[in-house]
């Protein structure tokens, strides 16, 4: 369905669930049509944003599936990682039997393998899956980092399309986009605060959790950038700076539930053992989006 590399802004949306915890169909496709309207150039369910760690196999496909069903235009990037090999492979191949466009694969977490060792992890993914991949890292949850000299030797391979970064470190980060720069190959933001800067060293755009509460702007702010407008991608990205504050104030995706749930009336229930956001956060959630509402653009609904 899309071309790589990756380009623009893939919201990795939540995964909305019942009061006694089953799966909300109806408000994920209402989320995905909404997403798709507003201008967005992918979906990424079962991610950590969707709570893939809560979800059994089954219905992380189940949701990959609604998901594929819902979408006219757009590819959908399933989230498909695991800290065991071959939990990993079987997820991506059932994941892309239920149609997904492309894979988000978090790196091994907890165990910690080591650099050889993710490399085999990857690659026997990517030989057994014939999908555009992307290797995510993100040491804050996963333990341990994936090395430049990994990315790059990744990068080689035919299936392996993307990097997501989310380790706030930009030396790492620039030099990932340097060496891969003559390959088929996307370096994306996994940190809505850090995507600015990245696009301005040559990444190619962001898999977003603000792009759940602000798809408009935040697609403004990769698409202005994307174009060389830096001066209306950084007016964006100040507008937005109190959000991308505010959704990481708790662990994600609390709070992004929470801003959805105020915003768009989604309901807010977490699998445990993740909580509601806190009290004493709430009433600072909703002056930021109150005051996103007021300073609403022209043209953005």
């Amino acid at each position: 369905m899309t071309d790589t590399p990756f380009r623009g802004v893939y919201p990795a949306i939540t995964t909305p669930f019942h009061g006694d915890g089953s799966i909300d169909f109806e408000t994920l496709r209402a989320d995905v049509r909404r997403l798709e309207r507003a201008g967005v150039d992918g979906i990424v369910p079962v991610g950590s944003t969707g709570e893939s760690a809560t979800l059994s196999h089954d219905e992380h496909v189940e949701v990959v599936e609604a998901v594929v069903e819902t979408v006219q235009d757009v590819p959908v990037v399933a989230g498909s990682g695991s800290n065991s090999t071959d939990e990993a492979l079987s997820l991506s191949r059932r994941s892309a039997e239920a149609g997904a466009d492309g894979l988000l694969l978090i790196s091994p977490y907890y165990n910690r393998p080591e650099q050889r060792g993710l490399v085999e992890h990857y690659r026997t993914i990517a030989d057994a899956v014939d999908l555009p991949q992307i290797v995510y890292n993100v040491p804050s949850r996963t333990g341990s980092n994936v090395e430049p000299d990994t990315v790059v030797e990744l990068a080689s391979h035919p299936n392996v399309a993307g990097y997501k970064a989310a380790s706030g470190d930009m030396g790492q980060i620039t030099e990932v986009v340097e060496r891969t720069r003559d390959e088929d190959f996307a370096v994306l933001s996994g940190d809505d605060a850090m995507t600015l800067p990245m696009l301005s060293v040559g990444a190619h755009g962001a898999i977003s959790v603000a792009a759940n509460v602000e798809p408009e702007r935040t697609t403004g702010l990769v698409h202005a950038a994307l174009a060389g407008e830096f001066d209306r991608a950084r007016e964006r990205h100040h507008e937005l700076g109190p959000l991308f504050r505010a959704l990481f104030v708790e662990t994600n995706p609390i709070p992004v539930k929470e801003a959805l749930h105020l915003r768009e009336g989604y309901p807010p229930h977490l699998r445990s053992p993740l909580t509601r956001l806190s009290e004493s956060h709430r009433g600072a959630l909703q002056g930021v989006l109150d005051e996103l509402a007021e300073r609403r653009p022209a043209g953005v609904a």
